[in-house]
């Protein structure tokens, strides 16, 4: 009898969670941002909350919780009801913390599953102007005449725009100090203010200073040049082979959330992503569009975990 009830209640399961998937959703959703508004994080998850409250027909809500690595963002997700009700849109820093904290209080591969990975984006170097840099070559040669005396900011320790600082540092064998900020729009201030030299934004966040003329750009960390900034020689371009740093976005769930309702939100954000006004807003903002979901982006999460955690132990830093 025990055996039929649970044969029973099993098959009463199955009938109920596809039918909550195409259900869902029946009430707003949730969407927090580990970053302040203003940044691509949040930028990101505004327009793909607007597209699925179009398309769903119920309320996608951001929520901006700052601070602390992205944890208590990650804590606020996790401590809802693994329901799709509470999601979050974090940058490639969240498979950074793993490694940069000696002990989170959850587990990035156990508890969190990727729904959708939606865009990545290059950095570019910018340098204060009166530096008198116009390259990379330049400004490699200035920081090895001047060993320890040149800085770079970066959004705090361990996230995107401090690592690619660090990758900079080993692969042109140069000594630069890190100077961390809460945001890297702060950063990119700093240096047209000329208080600190260089840092490291995504394109969008530099683009208007750099038509200003108010920072210098030196070079792109992507393979490619982009037409936003089709003056602006690649690293590898100039002499640092194979050079290559991305941001990546992506949109995540609890684990335990019903397949059927990750399938469903993978389903729709991956058409969201295909719309071509979506992706004219993600050329505009110097960001590249992305479709991988569910498994494979677990997958590329594990080994951007691997990846990133090489540059994090090289660079010795800690946040705890």
């Amino acid at each position: 009898m025990k055996a039929k009830l649970a044969s029973l209640g099993l098959a009463l399961l199955a009938a109920v969670l596809p039918a909550a998937a195409q259900d869902y959703p029946v009430k707003p959703v949730k969407i927090i941002v580990p970053f302040s508004a203003g940044a691509l994080t949040d930028t990101l998850a505004r327009l793909y909350a607007e597209k699925l409250t179009q398309r769903l027909g119920q309320p996608f809500i951001v929520e901006n919780k700052p601070g602390s690595g992205g944890i208590p963002a990650m804590q606020a997700m996790l401590s809802a009801p693994a329901d799709g009700y509470t999601l979050q849109m974090v940058s490639s820093s969240h498979a950074v913390n793993p490694t940069l904290f000696s002990k989170l209080p959850y587990d990035t591969v156990k508890d969190v599953s990727g729904v959708a990975l939606v865009a990545s984006s290059p950095t570019v170097v910018i340098v204060r102007n009166d530096l008198n840099v116009k390259s990379l070559p330049e400004l490699i040669a200035l920081a090895k005449a001047k060993p320890g005396q040149l800085n770079y900011g970066s959004a705090g320790i361990g996230g995107a725009t401090h690592l690619v600082g660090e990758y900079l540092k080993t692969e042109a064998k140069i000594d630069i100090v890190h100077v961390p900020y809460k945001g890297v729009q702060e950063a990119v201030t700093e240096v047209m203010a000329g208080r600190i030299d260089i840092a490291f934004p995504p394109i969008a966040l530099a683009q208007q200073q750099l038509k200003a003329g108010r920072v210098g750009a030196v070079a792109l960390t992507d393979l490619q040049r982009t037409p936003l900034l089709p003056d602006v020689k690649t690293a590898e371009e100039q002499g640092l082979k194979g050079f290559e740093y991305t941001i990546w976005y992506a949109l995540v769930a609890p684990a335990r959330m019903p397949r059927p309702v990750a399938e469903r939100l993978a389903r729709e954000v991956n058409e969201i992503t295909a719309m071509p006004d979506v992706q004219q807003k993600m050329a505009q903002q110097g960001l590249v569009p992305k479709q991988v979901v569910l498994d494979k982006f677990d997958a590329y999460i594990a080994s951007e975990i691997r990846k990133l955690g090489v540059l994090v132990k090289a660079s010795g830093a800690r946040a705890d």
